[in-house]
């Protein structure tokens, strides 16, 4: 709560303690955060104000005058030979905060107007774990956390995992490169990368197990386990930014130089950082950086800014807990706490229902939130959040807002659970969840109006009905005009009230018109596997849909399928039959598939004996394309083989009969060598077809 005016102060600052203490505990030692940072930071100023303006309510064991931290059970503890101090932080996230810094250092110094600008060391703020790496002789011997400042955990196995990202770097090196000193202590911070954060919660999720609340807590979770094993299945990179303590070797006179000295000894060193003057210097470095924020592959929440002479770091010293010539300026909060109004359901282009969040408006990430996902009702109740709670908000950039999770406290009264509704909110047909998934969706398809543009845009693409001059842009006026409902309107458009109606739309030209109504008719004479294709009937590709119309060889057939008949399809496995099933079970599916018939589309009908491809040359062949090939497009290469019978497979495996390899074919063509798979160019395939002919 807020300090109120009659309020006592000592009752406020105990109260405030206490606070800091259990959340920074929260977050130091357990790596499980309730607050977001933002609402740490206000507490801690407001202690800050209130010791300030009342000395004698500052005790020594205050958070305004120590790091906090303490070494969990079973980790040895370890003494820093040099105490690992933070930083204050600049609130400030205008080009007020550098400059407030800039003037401070100047007045510690002595530096009047006239005096030239301060030399800085401008830095990345890392959103990870403090680790202190010591080197003896060149060697890696230990590996401790900050801790409390003067005592951290021994987490050397842990560390010794941290493989960095391939081409990224990032590795902690077990050796240094060229003569080392006696005793290097480099001191940085590791962290996960965003893509290897959503991979790791992407495994979790699908094992059913906890997600992270963001890659910092992922990673200081990772070095904090006491199992090395569980550490190293973590993807886990590392930066330095310091030194510790040093032994046979004069660190050079700047900071700057000291980071280019670590870096030639092959210790990873991240690569923004800048060598500023002044004021307008450390203006332009946050700015800049503020702008490529969301482009990093990794999280930051500020930048750093150091006084780059060793001497003048010497001469500007400590205060409290704290150096004079440094400071963190943050950016806008990316996390803000908030509270959930309501959940409701947003059906998507491709018809997956998402839980989302209606937020009391809150300003993170820049811009003011009303609205939040909640990805699925399984990570919804994973979350625990319930209309009511408080919750954390989290924006990045363009990335959707999401909430992160609820701020622990007791609800007014019981709210119940929320449960995904049983029919779409939007066109009423059935909503199903997939036998082991986790994602529900409206059964709708080419009925449901939230699916509408999407199922148009697929269903003109080249690989499925070919309709030239059928775009994103026409799709949107078409759909927000009403003149298309479902997929058989299109083909009203080629009747002359259509032609007079699509000539009226914005940008729409006669000569446009004509070439669309033209793309309609050519569409009209198609295949039985595009057609199905083009229906976007969930899990039917390209693949599925040839083997459904050479199965089955006419629609009736395949529409009164039953699972079991479906199953007979060559690769068709239960979650697909379940799905091809259900598409054609649902009435108003079936009635698209009559009125476009009822249009003018046709197909060339199949008998069983041109349904059986055993008579074909490559029946039964299945070959891996990779690479590039001298003449053939992967398309086309495709499509030879196809026709001849044979099936073309995305990964290498023993049942595979042959790789067909351009240039760079990387991985698949390795993988085929390992298996003792036959190989080809693009003229052994040419020949193995005439072969077969």
């Amino acid at each position: 709560m807020p300090f109120m005016a009659d309020q006592d102060p000592a009752t406020r600052a105990a109260a405030l303690r206490a606070q800091l203490l259990h959340h920074a505990h929260r977050y130091y030692v357990l790596d499980e955060p309730e607050i977001p940072d933002t609402e740490y930071d206000r507490l801690f100023r407001e202690l800050q104000a209130l010791e300030a303006a009342h000395p004698e309510l500052l005790t020594p064991d205050s958070p305004t005058r120590r790091v906090i931290g303490r070494v969990l059970d079973g980790f040895a503890p370890v003494r820093h030979a040099v105490a690992m101090l933070s930083i204050r932080t600049e609130t400030d996230t205008t080009a007020a905060g550098a400059m407030a810094f800039d003037e401070r250092v100047r007045r510690e110094l002595g530096l009047g107007e006239d005096a030239p600008p301060v030399e800085y060391a401008a830095e990345l703020k890392f959103d990870g774990l403090a680790i202190n790496l010591r080197y003896e002789a060149g060697v890696l011997v230990q590996a401790a956390t900050r801790g409390d400042g003067e005592t951290g955990e021994d987490v050397t196995q842990n560390i010794r995992t941290v493989r960095g990202w391939p081409g990224a770097g990032g590795q902690v090196p077990q050796h240094l490169d060229g003569a080392a000193p006696a005793v290097l202590e480099v001191r940085g911070e590791v962290y996960m990368r965003r893509d290897a954060f959503e991979r790791l919660n992407q495994r979790q999720r699908e094992r059913g197990e906890k997600t992270f609340v963001n890659p910092r807590n992922a990673a200081a979770g990772a070095v904090r386990q006491l199992d090395p094993a569980i550490a190293a299945q973590r993807p886990l990179s590392f930066f330095a930014y310091g030194l510790g303590e040093t032994e046979g070797w004069t660190p050079p006179e700047t900071h700057s130089a000291t980071l280019d000295a670590l870096s030639a000894m092959g210790v990873p060193v991240c690569a923004d950082r800048q060598v500023v003057q002044g004021a307008a210097g450390l203006v332009a470095f946050h700015q800049a950086m503020g702008a490529r924020r969301d482009a990093l592959p990794f999280d930051i929440d500020g930048v750093v800014y150091k006084v780059n002479s060793v001497a003048l770091q010497k001469r500007l010293g400590f205060v409290t807990r704290e150096p004079r010539w440094a400071v963190a300026h943050k950016y806008p909060a990316q996390e803000q706490m908030t509270r959930l109004n309501g959940i409701e359901i947003q059906v998507g282009r491709t018809g997956k229902l998402t839980p989302v969040a209606r937020l009391e408006p809150v300003f993170v990430g820049g811009t003011t939130v009303s609205n939040a996902t909640l990805h699925n009702v399984f990570e919804l109740r994973r979350k625990g959040v319930r209309p009511g709670d408080r919750v954390i908000v989290r924006r990045a950039g363009d990335v959707i807002p999401e909430v992160v999770g609820r701020v622990p406290g007791v609800r007014a009264s019981y709210v119940p659970n929320f449960r995904m509704p049983a029919a779409c909110p939007v066109c009423g047909s059935q909503v199903l969840r997939e036998k082991g998934g986790i994602d529900h969706r409206c059964s709708g398809g080419l009925f449901c109006a939230a699916q509408r543009k999407q199922a148009l845009l697929h269903f003109a693409g080249r690989r499925a009905m070919d309709i030239e001059g059928l775009g994103d842009k026409l799709v949107d006026q078409l759909v927000d005009s009403g003149l298309i409902r479902i997929l058989p309107d299109l083909y009203t458009l080629a009747s002359d009230a259509g032609r007079a109606r699509l000539s009226a739309l914005e940008r729409m030209a006669e000569k446009s018109a004509a070439n669309l109504v033209d793309g309609l008719e050519k569409s009209k004479h198609t295949t039985l596997a595009r057609f199905l294709y083009a229906m976007g009937i969930r899990h039917v590709g390209e693949a599925t849909a040839r083997d459904l119309a050479r199965h089955f060889g006419g629609i009736e057939r395949l529409i009164d399928a039953s699972v079991e008949q479906l199953l007979e399809v060559g690769d068709v496995g239960p979650v697909v039959a379940r799905s091809i099933h259900s598409f054609f079970r649902q009435v108003h599916n079936r009635e698209v598939v009559q009125q476009l018939r009822g249009a003018g589309i046709t197909w060339p009908e199949h008998d069983a004996a041109v349904a059986d491809t055993a008579s074909r040359p490559l029946a039964g062949k299945t070959l891996v394309l990779t690479g590039t090939l001298p003449t053939l497009t992967r398309d086309e290469a495709k499509a030879l083989v196809e026709a001849a019978g044979g099936k073309v497979a995305g990964s290498v495996s023993k049942k595979t009969d042959y790789v067909v390899a351009g240039s760079e074919a990387g991985s698949k063509l390795d993988k085929a060598r390992e298996l003792g798979v036959a190989v080809l160019d693009e003229a052994g395939l040419k020949g193995l077809l005439d072969a077969a002919r």
